[in-house]
């Protein structure tokens, strides 16, 4: 969701004591649309944040430090020239409209002390950082700026006069309900009343003209032409409560999740708990500040996090796309090499029928001895080679035939093991549910040989320099579920994980358990001393979270196999994750989806 106007009041009037008196110490642009005000006050830093970006414009504070570029742009020197060691002396929000300006006072060129407004103005694709000169009312300039060529209404250039964003001409606050009811009245009655809300008045959100109906006890999609003298009433003074005794609103900041699990993207905050997400997961902040704030590093993180994710699965599926292609390639030589290991028979049946071999032939028709029936076989010759020649020359395609079917099947079967370990990075590619786990993967691609790493040189001349301690490698931990009967399950995230659990953590003696011939997650269930087997229900449950992580997640009657960790073996050269087994027992899952939930629900959290 978007800082709607409601939302940005409050943000602002909490925001105020906490910005205002402060001096702007530096002034940083980490990124094309965003700038950080490093304030100073009471020997205590704070950074403000004020991004105009199209996707997430917003103002609140931060102690997220980003890397800054080399040479900072131009917008950000022209905001160090005039805003760097002033102080704040107000910050405030421009009626009910997206736009927050927060005034600075410093000194300017002539040494004369003089106030400057910064204009955050939160218009998605529109939003843009304007600094002005209130004394001429003169940009200085903005961090996107554009002319007449793009804007009829207005340019935002250095030099160019500082205009407000086009009125939407919508109604400021109607205090009287009866000029509310009438002017809502006079909208397209076969309209739904969200729809309604928003176009008429000012300071209303898709979001906030939803809550408005929800607190209204009427259906989300409710036409004006369906609201009576009571429910248009009862619109009005959730109206009310929102937009004319606002400042009366007791803010209890929220943020909503689909589930417990999934909060790695959030899905709103809001002020104060709002009815139309009930059902989801809340998260209650202490302010709105750090729910803003909050809320948006999740959506960078989620953002950053899936762009990752299709990075990796572009390489992997380049990799995997390459390798079939080889793969159906030596099927189909082998295919037709198997033709030519027939030629073995003609040249057999020629050698046998030598004394009817004349000069100038060009096909023979000899019995098959080698089928019960004897039947008459016509084999092809070539007219300008002898009997004997004309054998060898099948004898010799028999040969290349056999050849080709040697050298090609151990290529045909290294390739389907590359595919399968590509489909096993795919999968954990699917299923990470962070950068770290991320960052391990792309480790793993760079090892393989996948991703080629252009520092690899220049860090393996630094180990040689480095007199320093090598730092122990950080590694992501495993996911770690309770059974029913509270046995500990342990599942792998990726492959390197799979191999460390297996063969470094792991006791001989514990249960491993994996899908059949199926890519997916090494499971552990550590065993006590003399246990030889878990309980059923811990057999069960580990069986199934093996199927839930794998290809096979959502099938039924899925195979999975399981052994002890002593049985286990790593062939010599093997990818990561891929291990061999002989001895090993079996038993068909259908997972049950209250299973899987009651199972994911008692996962351990660092």
């Amino acid at each position: 969701m978007a800082l709607d106007s409601i939302t940005l009041y409050h943000l602002t009037k909490e925001l105020h004591p906490l910005i205002v008196g402060t001096r702007i110490d530096k002034i940083h642009q980490p990124e094309k649309e965003e700038i950080h005000l490093l304030i100073r006050s009471g020997g205590r830093i704070k950074r403000i944040l004020l991004n105009a970006g199209s996707t997430s414009p917003r103002i609140h504070l931060t102690e997220q430090n980003k890397n800054n570029p080399t040479s900072p742009p131009m917008f950000c020197m022209i905001l160090r020239k005039h805003l760097e060691s002033g102080k704040i002396i107000d910050i405030q929000q421009v009626g009910l409209e997206r736009i927050v300006t927060i005034i600075i006072q410093n000194y300017n060129e002539r040494g004369d002390l003089q106030d400057y407004h910064l204009h955050l103005e939160i218009m998605g694709k529109h939003s843009n950082l304007i600094l002005v000169d209130p004394q001429t009312n003169i940009i200085l300039d903005g961090i996107r700026r554009y002319s007449h060529l793009l804007s009829r209404h207005r340019e935002v250039l250095p030099g160019r006069p500082y205009i407000a964003p086009p009125s939407q001409n919508k109604a400021e606050i109607v205090v009287n309900e009866d000029l509310w009811v009438n002017h809502i009245l006079q909208h397209n009655l076969d309209k739904k009343v969200s729809d309604a809300l928003l176009a008429l008045f000012n300071g209303i959100s898709p979001e906030l003209a939803r809550e408005i109906v929800t607190r209204s006890d009427l259906n989300p999609d409710v036409i004006l032409d369906n609201c009576g003298e009571i429910d248009l009433s009862r619109l009005y003074q959730a109206y009310s409560f929102f937009l004319i005794n606002k400042e009366k609103i007791l803010v209890e900041p929220y943020i909503y999740f689909q589930s417990k699990r999934e909060t790695n993207l959030p899905v709103a905050f809001t002020f104060i708990p709002y009815g139309q997400y009930f059902g989801l997961y809340s998260q209650k902040l202490p302010t709105l500040n750090e729910t803003v704030n909050l809320f948006y590093q999740k959506k960078t993180g989620y953002s950053n996090t899936e762009a990752k994710r299709g990075s990796l699965h572009k390489v992997v599926n380049n990799h995997l796309g390459h390798m079939s292609k080889k793969h159906s390639i030596y099927e189909n030589t082998i295919a037709k090499a198997k033709k030519g290991l027939g030629y073995q028979k003609s040249g057999e049946l020629l050698t046998a029928n030598l004394y009817k071999l004349s000069p100038g032939l060009k096909e023979i028709t000899v019995d098959d001895y080698t089928v019960p029936e004897y039947k008459p076989l016509t084999i092809t010759l070539d007219p300008a080679l002898s009997g004997i020649d004309n054998a060898q020359r099948y004898y010799k395609l028999y040969n290349k035939a056999k050849s080709t079917i040697k050298n090609t099947e151990p290529l045909l079967q290294a390739a389907l093991e590359e595919m399968n370990y590509l489909q096993t990075l795919a999968l954990s590619i699917d299923q990470a549910a962070s950068n770290e786990e991320l960052n391990e993967i792309h480790q793993e691609l760079i090892d393989q040989e996948y991703i080629s790493n252009r520092h690899r040189d220049k860090k393996s001349l630094a180990k040689k320099t480095s007199t320093k301690k090598k730092e122990p490698n950080k590694h992501s931990l495993p996911h770690i579920y309770l059974s029913k009967t509270g046995k500990t399950i342990i599942v792998g995230r990726n492959n390197r994980q799979n191999d460390r659990m297996t063969w470094r953590e792991a006791k001989p003696s514990d249960l491993w358990l994996h899908v059949k011939n199926i890519p997916g997650s090494h499971v552990i269930v550590p065993l006590n001393e003399n246990e030889e087997f878990p309980d059923d229900d811990t057999l069960e449950d580990a069986a199934a979270l093996a199927v839930y992580f794998s290809q096979a997640r959502g099938s039924s009657q899925v195979p999975v196999d399981y052994t002890h960790v002593k049985q286990i073996k790593k062939p010599r050269g093997a990818k990561p994750g891929m291990v061999v087994y002989e001895q090993n027992w079996s038993l068909f899952i259908t997972p049950v989806e209250k299973d899987i939930e009651r199972l994911l629900a008692t996962e351990e959290t660092t």
